[in-house]
């Protein structure tokens, strides 16, 4: 069975009809979730925007911004058997965190009901979450992006901290996030691979 068939059997018969934002809507809408639609576009502007002051291609930006959580509708304890019927690699921190898989799958459904192809936009999504080693600038982009327009209610904890560390450069920015989350990495489930090759990475720089 095909990519794309297993995808329909769980989420419904669906074809890009208009505009990627449009059917974007459609989608979530669809499946009951404005929530994850208002965030995913608030984090294609701000990807775009950034892409503009850091020179990376605006429109690849705001195509992963758009798509990076559409993999939303499925829940939480649905995410790792979808993910086997795909073929999708599971790493043991996912199977304990399913949440972070998302990023995955979302990989998944953008390429094969959104017919997205270009491998950086897929990259973008693939590490929105945790980012990861020898990422591009649009990878850091879409990464700095989410955490700036974040989905959790109110301010972001650390939203002045990656502002102020974006005036230096994108990698500050990069490494002030996940400095955040290693500094209470005792209270936190999982620490991914990605994250964690990222933040050794970063950290050679001291930013």
């Amino acid at each position: 069975m095909s990519l794309k068939k297993i995808l329909n059997n769980y989420l419904g018969e669906f074809k890009t009809e208009i505009t990627l934002e449009q059917d974007l809507a459609r989608f979530f809408l669809s499946h009951k979730h404005a929530h994850s639609l208002s965030h995913s576009l608030e984090v294609a502007s701000e990807a775009e925007t950034l892409a503009k002051r850091f020179q990376c291609n605006p429109t690849k930006a705001k195509i992963a911004g758009y798509l990076h959580d559409i993999s939303a509708v499925v829940p939480n304890s649905d995410r790792i058997a979808l993910s086997e019927q795909l073929g999708i690699d599971i790493l043991k921190e996912e199977r304990a965190l399913p949440m972070i898989i998302h990023q995955k799958l979302s990989v998944v459904i953008a390429r094969e009901l959104f017919d997205i192809k270009d491998s950086e936009i897929l990259s973008a999504i693939a590490c929105h979450t945790t980012l990861k080693a020898k990422s591009s600038v649009l990878d850091k982009v879409v990464f700095v992006a989410d955490k700036i327009r974040w989905d959790g209610t109110g301010q972001a904890p650390y939203l002045n901290g990656i502002l102020e560390a974006l005036d230096n450069s994108l990698d500050a920015a990069c490494f002030y996030y996940i400095n955040y989350l290693y500094k209470q990495k005792n209270k936190l489930k999982v620490i991914h691979p990605f994250l964690a090759a990222a933040y050794h990475e970063l950290k050679i720089h001291q930013y």
